[in-house]
């Protein structure tokens, strides 16, 4: 008969990693480990578990449904390992050797990504940040540890769910520097109801506030093209002619950063919206937590152009 593998929190590590990439051997590079000796651990794990954790699909592996269920209880018991033996050395972001998630934006991407990365690297040099898409807003993943922060423009919090508010987020319309009405004094209605435009949206919806208050004055506008990101709406309105409505920091950035975009106010009121970081209230108390939001925070502050805030949900 077989002896059973003991679980051990290396091999924890190992469920972890393989659970987060699905690959060995990018769990190996997360691990600092050979893809034999963490192909050996997959082995042990599938011995002490009872169960293959990952099987074959296609050209990659996936978990078993017995893996999945048990891939928050094994963050759980990590974080509280690692709580047990925290000590000086390992409140020191120099010494870290780990990765964090944040959940991010879109529009906020090219703005606080190189941005942060500067500061996070100049204070742990062996950090990684990941970045996820925000393709959705359910705070399932702080919850289990699958990402650190979230960012963005959300409703309101569940009580788990700590906040503080970054800043408040308005639309501006930016067009070809060198086109008509990238030469002109002002936008006007007329201007917005007699050019295309073009949606940025990762939901693919071509209406949005403007068209509501459009409707309200008893004026349209034409949509010409939908396009996943404000990003790319952006450097679309470069060929000119047509107008895009982003975001007024992911504007300032895009125009600083030296493309040839102008940018106008909406001679419309439109409604702003809160952009907002969230943690659980699991790490609230958390030092590596702290440090991330601090360094966030401290990111956002420096743009200059934003007033900031903070609020925290009860706990």
């Amino acid at each position: 008969m077989p002896v059973a593998e003991d679980l051990d929190l290396n091999l924890l590590r190992v469920f972890d990693a393989l659970m987060d990439t699905g690959s060995v051997a990018e769990a190996a590079v997360r691990l600092h480990l050979s893809a034999p000796a963490t192909s050996r651990a997959l082995g042990r794990l599938r011995r002490a578990m009872n169960d293959p954790i990952l099987v074959r699909a296609g050209q990659g592996l996936v978990p078993t449904p017995f893996a999945q269920r048990s891939a928050s209880r094994v963050k759980a018991l990590l974080d509280a390992a690692a709580e047990l033996r925290a000590d000086t050395a390992e409140r020191d972001p120099r010494s870290w050797q780990r990765a964090f998630s944040i959940r991010l934006n879109d529009a906020l991407v090219p703005i606080l990504v190189p941005r942060l990365l500067r500061r996070v690297t100049a204070d742990a040099p062996g950090v990684q940040l990941r970045f996820l898409a925000q393709n959705s807003k359910e705070p399932d993943l702080l919850r289990d540890g699958s990402i650190d922060l979230d960012v963005g423009a959300m409703g309101p919090p569940p009580v788990d769910i700590h906040t503080a508010k970054l800043f408040t987020a308005r639309f501006v319309a930016v067009v070809a520097a060198d086109s008509d009405l990238g030469r002109s004094a002002k936008l006007t209605i007329n201007d917005l109801c007699a050019h295309p435009h073009i949606s940025a949206s990762r939901r693919g919806l071509a209406a949005g506030p403007l068209d509501d208050v459009l409707e309200q004055i008893g004026r349209s506008r034409h949509v010409a093209a939908v396009v996943p990101s404000y990003t790319a709406g952006a450097l679309a309105a470069l060929e000119g002619g047509a107008i895009c409505l982003i975001p007024h920091l992911t504007a300032a950035h895009l125009i600083e950063r030296g493309l040839p975009l102008r940018r106008h106010e909406v001679p419309l009121a439109l409604p702003t919206t809160d952009v907002e970081l969230r943690w659980h209230r699991r790490v609230d108390e958390d030092p590596a937590s702290q440090w991330l939001r601090d360094h966030l925070k401290r990111t956002v502050q420096s743009l200059g152009r934003v007033p900031s805030g903070g609020r925290r949900s009860e706990p």
